[in-house]
């Protein structure tokens, strides 16, 4: 069943909570965990669902991406017919410049999603980390007999959003119909949090982009959901496992410190269904007699010789010795130099932190420091 759809991953997020991190670099590109990209798991829960033909539409930044993809072996989507697509941003003729939302890009993807031969679409980002096997969403669509499928889970009442990250809820009737949406509420009693990924039939997907791109309307939930949910049957479907969102420098830290939880580590990372990403060669972890390692995930290439606790450090990363690094992220290469206290900071890619020096944030508001920096 689930053999008759495809894939289409929008990249093209413009989340600014997320500051410095996606100045060079996309949403998608975001390292999680030690040694995964953000798009990693998205990608990795359409292959879970034996799904062999994705398209990946890019808007900005995305080089990382493409050298992260290559081939798509990793994913096993080097192929010869079908497989892994990077749709490259281009100039539609009504719009010369950067997509004005979702349809839009769509649009601009038409001739993908027209060449695909399977009957479904499955529409998903890159804004959401959490381990999903669309089997059970694609079966309970059929039976529902839908026009679109809705991903979504439950948070707290009350919940306040913040404009800037783009949130939406559902108001579900009984049998799980979507009545109602909001979008970036100020203070919402909905707890149907949605995770923007769908299943919807290849000719109704052409259908509504096609009728919501000539009407001037280029939001996918504001315009292409909201102003067709009387026309269209709209239903939700529960994912009720953990759920981490990229919307704000204080999420991306939460997320990679809930991955420090083993019970949470397993949820998202099982034997069954894995998360794969590109892998690279390198040699493992060296901790010198002077090391002091305590609950943090350390990634090949490190060299420890300071004091390391609750903390998430990326391939070939050096602490000096009578450094202390806590409740932190290093990203890929960075040195941190002797008696050097870092507390509550994510260090970008290549990032040098001299001798002695003294950088402290808060849970709430970790300091960031760019890519390539000194400090």
């Amino acid at each position: 069943m689930i053999r008759e759809a495809f894939g289409i991953i929008y990249a093209g997020e413009e989340i600014t909570n997320l500051r410095e991190l996606v100045d060079q670099r996309a949403v998608g590109a975001l390292p999680i965990g030690g040694k995964y990209r953000a798009i990693d798991f998205p990608l990795s829960n359409l292959v879970n669902s034996d799904i062999r033909n994705v398209g990946v539409i890019a808007s900005r930044n995305y080089n990382s991406l493409m050298d992260h993809f290559g081939s798509g072996k990793p994913w096993d989507l080097s192929r010869k017919s079908e497989g892994l697509f990077i749709l490259t941003p281009f100039s539609l003729r009504e719009n010369p410049g950067i997509y004005r939302g979702k349809v839009e890009a769509l649009k601009s993807a038409m001739d993908f999603i027209r060449r695909a031969r399977q009957e479904y679409c499955i529409l998903t980002n890159t804004t959401s980390v959490y381990n999903f096997n669309y089997d059970d969403m694609m079966r309970s669509h059929i039976e529902s007999g839908a026009d679109i499928t809705a991903l979504y889970y439950n948070v707290a009442p009350g919940h306040h959003t913040d404009e800037r990250n783009h949130e939406v809820f559902f108001d579900l009737a009984e049998d799980g119909r979507v009545k109602s949406i909001e979008v970036n509420p100020m203070l919402t009693q909905l707890t149907a949090y949605s995770l923007k990924s769908y299943i919807v039939r290849k000719d109704i997907i052409i259908y509504l982009i096609d009728e919501s791109f000539s009407k001037g309307e280029y939001k996918f939930s504001e315009d292409l959901l909201r102003n067709n949910i009387d026309r269209i049957k709209i239903m939700a479907y529960e994912h009720k496992g953990y759920v981490g969102m990229l919307n704000s420098v204080s999420t991306y830290f939460g997320i990679n410190m809930d991955l420090l939880d083993q019970k949470i580590r397993n949820e998202l990372f099982p034997a069954k269904h894995r998360i794969y990403t590109k892998t690279k060669d390198s040699v493992p972890a060296k901790y010198t007699p002077s090391a002091e390692v305590s609950r943090s995930l350390i990634a090949s290439g490190c060299i420890i010789e300071g004091h390391v606790e609750n903390s998430v450090l990326f391939r070939d990363v050096h602490i000096g010795k009578g450094a202390m690094i806590k409740n932190s992220i290093v990203l890929p290469s960075a040195a941190i130099a002797e008696d050097a206290q870092l507390e509550y900071v994510i260090l970008d890619k290549n990032v040098s932190v001299r001798q002695r020096s003294r950088l402290v944030g808060s849970e709430n508001f970790p300091v960031v420091i760019r890519k390539g920096g000194t400090v």
